[in-house]
């Protein structure tokens, strides 16, 4: 994929996600202000309720004073109410309270029950605060707690109590919701969960897509790399066999016998080298699919470490360098398989031949520590940068060598080497500074006596 047509559909996905989300702000921020508006609608609804069943109580106890008073019947009474109940008929005849104090006129608690209980029939269950603010002595003569004075003069809804007084004090109830909007995300919270649920499904979506995209990017030209190399790691030894088959062709060549033997003995070690680095591609795969084989037995780690130096020995004497050995380990017994665990050993030695520029200088060492063995192979090569350091156990990953175009290899050692080690139950640690050196410990349980 072109890095132009990545960036712009990387580009048309963030755009669709970000128009998404604020499709879905903008819907739940309507969502909302419709819910706050059934709100408001039902606090009125509720407020002017109360202010009525208010004067209602008011005038039917205060009929019911003027009545007995008066000491008519009940026909009497039952006569009198059409006329009684008209407010301006009422108040000109028997309501004396229209001059006293709203404090007076309502009492604290039953106005609390019948806030209440209307609120509740609207449906609208969240704490409130209520106060009866007094105009003309600009008092708050009721407060339900008392908590809220500034909230219920600023934030609340109001109401003018007993509109049909034509004289006395103007007086407003007042309500306030210190959880009003609580209460409206809890009407909401399914709605909100869903939606949030499903933005965090897209989000986490379009972040595994992007980075499932940038991995196979990546894999990919891993991949190429890895082909490049093995072509050229393979093209070596078959044009070797191929000029020393073409030589014994020759009539001169094959009549003499120690020229037929040592073409012979080239064809052998080139053959040899294309089965080792057949049998590493396919340790590799056998990696890949979890079905690498494991031999376990008591291997002895110092001879298995012996054996290693013994196999690369040359190849680090033919560039001038050497190995130091300190095996200070006084057990060295481990349960494993002897033939993965030399490879794991020669992995590394061959890595610190390779990735030094100049002589190579391999220090190998081993000691207790608890109950596992400690395995350093450390050299002054090149080292490894802090973030190649990060994916140096990829498969099929290269450390970048800077200007030394002749390390070869497919990227499969190290990844092969982690894979060993953790089957063994143990653990491989790296320290590593950029043209100084780099050294890898391994932890071997020690075999239980």
């Amino acid at each position: 994929m072109k890095k132009r047509l990545f960036t712009f559909i990387i580009g048309g996905l963030t755009a669709a996600l970000i128009g998404l989300m604020i499709i879905q702000s903008y819907w739940i921020k309507n969502a909302i202000m419709v819910k706050e508006a059934e709100f408001i609608g039902g606090v009125k609804r509720a407020m002017e309720r109360v202010v009525f069943d208010l004067e209602k109580q008011e005038r039917a106890r205060l009929m019911k004073e003027w009545y007995t008073r008066m000491g008519y019947d009940d026909s009497t009474r039952m006569a009198m109410v059409p006329q009684m109940m008209d407010p301006s008929v009422f108040q000109s005849i028997i309501n004396p309270n229209v001059v006293l104090p709203i404090e007076q006129r309502i009492n604290a608690k039953t106005l609390d029950s019948l806030i209440g209980l209307e609120l509740q029939n609207q449906g609208i269950n969240t704490e409130y605060e209520f106060g009866v603010f007094s105009k003309n002595r600009y008092v708050m003569a009721i407060q339900k707690t008392g908590k809220y004075p500034d909230q219920l003069l600023n934030e609340s809804y109001s109401i003018g109590l007993f509109p049909n007084d034509l004289v006395g004090e103007v007086n407003y109830l007042l309500l306030y919701f210190p959880h009003k909007n609580r209460f409206l995300i809890s009407r909401l919270w399914m709605l909100l969960s869903v939606s949030i649920v499903l933005v965090l499904i897209i989000i986490f979506s379009f972040g595994y897509s992007l980075w499932t995209i940038r991995r196979q990017k990546k894999l990919s030209e891993l991949k190429n790399d890895f082909i490049n190399n093995m072509t050229h790691e393979f093209k070596t030894p078959i044009s070797t066999i191929a000029l020393a088959c073409e030589a014994l062709n020759d009539k001169d060549i094959a009549g003499s016998g120690e020229a037929v033997s040592t073409y012979v003995d080239i064809i052998k070690q080139e053959n040899d080298r294309l089965k080792k680095m057949a049998e590493r591609i396919l340790q590799s795969a056998s990696l890949e699919k979890g079905k690498l084989n494991m031999k376990a037995e008591e291997v002895d780690m110092h001879q298995v470490i012996e054996n290693a130096i013994n196999n690369i020995r040359l190849q680090v004497r033919n560039r001038g360098g050497e190995i130091s050995l300190s095996l200070n380990a006084q057990e060295h017994i481990v349960k494993g398989d002897p033939v993965h665990l030399t490879n794991v050993i020669y992995n590394l030695l061959d890595n610190a031949n390779k990735y030094s520029p100049e002589a190579p200088r391999i220090r190998i060492e081993t000691q207790n520590t608890y109950s596992e063995l400690k395995i350093s192979v450390q050299d002054r090569g090149i080292g490894i940068s802090k973030a190649n350091q990060k994916k140096i156990f990829d498969k099929l990953y290269r450390v970048p060598t800077g200007n030394i175009h002749n390390v070869k290899g497919f990227g499969l050692g190290l990844g092969y080497v982690k894979a060993v080690v953790e089957q063994h139950q143990g653990r491989i640690k790296l320290e590593s500074e950029l043209q100084k050196g780099t050294k890898f410990d391994i932890y071997l349980p020690l075999l239980k006596k």
